[in-house]
């Protein structure tokens, strides 16, 4: 279908330029000779809504823009211009450092560096990234391709090293847009993973306003990609923060719509079973905080019957590393959020430690039976699983809010109880 020239013109392009995407929406309904009203009956919303969004700088409901934008002809490459964070005006470089040119020419340096960043503190780091957030920070260059990056900085999230993975998100955000540029899908998809994995470590730590932001921004280049893997990876993230904002109806429904999606590929490779049992399993743990009690009871089943053909152990690389043991860890989160803390220890009374590839899942099979253990007011093994948490990956105990708050509820009404003091004492080391 040929563009209009309406969105080749000067105005348009200024506008995508300028990053005001309710004003591009504006200039479309005015084209077509549209009222307010009539815009709003389209998208299913009221004309003073279609006015605000018309006027407001920042975004606020993503979907919305996107349905306006359809209606009203926006091509998709226009659309993404005006939501994308403007460029930086610095030179190309990397930005772990004033001196760049020293550190491009010093992988030594530029690795030195990227560690005493990360040991800033996480305070500084989420400084760096909203400065990366709010302008997109010129290109790196000398630091390898975005591939390799991605999958070290994967590796990161798997370790629990919170801090490393925040330090070196900003450069792959920069480079992230620089191949999205080329408006290949693939290129495409990858800034989409790089959001993604953005959106995981913040909602692990507890920033869940960036973390909204940074789903949202994965959720619409995965949808310009069109790799429906990448689509569902968003929708799960933002379930996530939606759901760490009581916003338990929207997430699930976002899950249930997910979950469909990833079905109606036909499920015909491992990487997409994985992705279904996957959604199956967010959507349940979902519907339980939503006290949703058998739907998400109903949906973990379903999500053991998803996994049962899947490897034990999932390849490395793959974007949902669901296995078995995985679901019936999910199940133990499922029967906690609905209350039932016996159901929980009894879902995970046989999972085991060498049973999850990654020292990530490791430490998250630890807090969960912590939780649990916790939940049915035993506080000696608490302190076991905590402690059986930390060896794994200390950062799965220091840097979750919810799991913080637990290790100080213990100290301070257990103090005395066996491992609570040594509990504390890892806790402060590794901090």
């Amino acid at each position: 279908m040929p563009v209009d020239p309406l969105w080749n013109s000067t105005k348009a392009t200024q506008l995508a330029v300028q990053r005001r995407p309710g004003a591009l929406i504006r200039l479309g309904r005015e084209h077509r000779a549209w009222t307010l009203a009539a815009l709003g009956g389209r998208i299913g919303c009221s004309a003073a809504t279609v006015s605000r969004l018309e006027r407001r700088s920042r975004v606020i409901d993503l979907a919305l823009v996107h349905r306006a934008a359809a209606e009203v002809g926006m091509p998709r490459h226009v659309l993404m211009t005006s939501l994308a964070p403007p460029l930086t005006a610095a030179t190309v470089g990397t930005r772990v450092t004033a001196c760049s040119r020293d550190a491009e020419e010093d992988p030594m340096r530029r690795r030195t560096l990227l560690t005493a960043t990360a040991a800033a503190g996480p305070a500084a780091l989420l400084m760096g990234l909203d400065e990366a957030l709010a302008a997109t920070p010129a290109p790196t260059s000398g630091l390898g391709p975005l591939d390799s990056r991605l999958a070290a900085a994967r590796e990161f999230y798997d370790k629990g090293v919170h801090g490393r993975l925040l330090a070196v998100l900003p450069g792959l955000i920069a480079d992230g847009h620089r191949a999205a540029a080329s408006r290949q899908d693939l290129d495409q998809a990858r800034l989409s993973a790089v959001y993604t994995l953005t959106s995981s470590v913040l909602s692990k730590v507890g920033s869940y306003e960036r973390a909204r932001l940074t789903a949202d921004r994965s959720r619409t280049w995965a949808e310009v990609s069109g790799s429906p893997l990448a689509e569902a990876a968003a929708a799960r993230e933002l379930a996530i923060v939606l759901r760490h904002q009581d916003r338990h109806g929207e997430a699930q429904r976002l899950m249930t719509s997910a979950a469909a999606g990833v079905e109606a590929t036909g499920l015909r490779t491992d990487a997409s079973a994985a992705a279904y049992a996957q959604m199956l399993c967010t959507l349940a743990y979902t519907a339980a905080r939503g006290e949703q009690r058998g739907e998400s009871l109903a949906m973990v089943e379903e999500a053991r019957r998803s996994a049962r053909q899947l490897p034990q152990a999932p390849p490395p690389g793959r974007l949902f590393p669901i296995s078995p043991a995985g679901v019936a860890l999910y199940a133990v989160g499922v029967h906690w959020a609905l209350g039932d803390a016996g159901a929980a220890l009894e879902a995970g009374k046989d999972l085991r430690p060498d049973q999850f590839p990654t020292a990530e899942r490791r430490a998250r099979l630890g807090t969960d039976m912590a939780r649990a253990w916790w939940a049915w007011n035993r506080p000696e093994q608490t302190a076991r699983a905590l402690l059986d948490a930390h060896r794994a990956s200390p950062g799965e105990v220091r840097d979750r809010p919810a799991i913080r708050r637990i290790v100080s509820e213990l100290g301070e009404r257990h103090p005395h109880t066996t491992g609570v003091r040594e509990l504390h004492a890892a806790v402060a080391m590794a901090g």
